[in-house]
């Protein structure tokens, strides 16, 4: 097997960038807080969370940006279909303002 099937094998990587509602930090917090707790059901996990702090004459920059990992496509569509996650829409809707998402999967590391 190729380097190419090696890194499908090893699943995806999502870079997720977040954009939230002024003022409302917590209700994003509560929010990532329990999706993350859904998504560790489905084989998913943030690996990392990024607070930008780039120069605000920028475009505007997000709140936040995730990099999750999935073990493959089927475990991220159970996720994103999970009954749990979609009760949570609420709480969702009215923390964040809009979400950019890029799926891909890991390259061959530079070295």
């Amino acid at each position: 097997m190729g380097a190419a099937t090696d890194r499908m094998s090893a699943g995806l990587v999502l870079v997720v960038r977040l954009f939230i509602h002024p003022g409302r930090e917590a209700e994003f917090r509560r929010f990532e807080t329990e999706a993350a707790r859904i998504m560790a059901r489905h084989g998913g996990r943030i690996e990392r969370a990024i607070r930008p702090t780039g120069p605000p004459d920028q475009q505007p920059l997000p709140h936040e940006i995730h990099v999750l990992s999935f073990p493959d496509a089927a475990r991220l569509d159970a996720y994103r279909t999970d009954p749990e996650l979609a009760a949570l829409a609420e709480l969702r809707q009215a923390a964040i303002a809009r979400t950019e998402v890029i799926v891909g999967v890991d390259a061959e590391p530079y070295r």
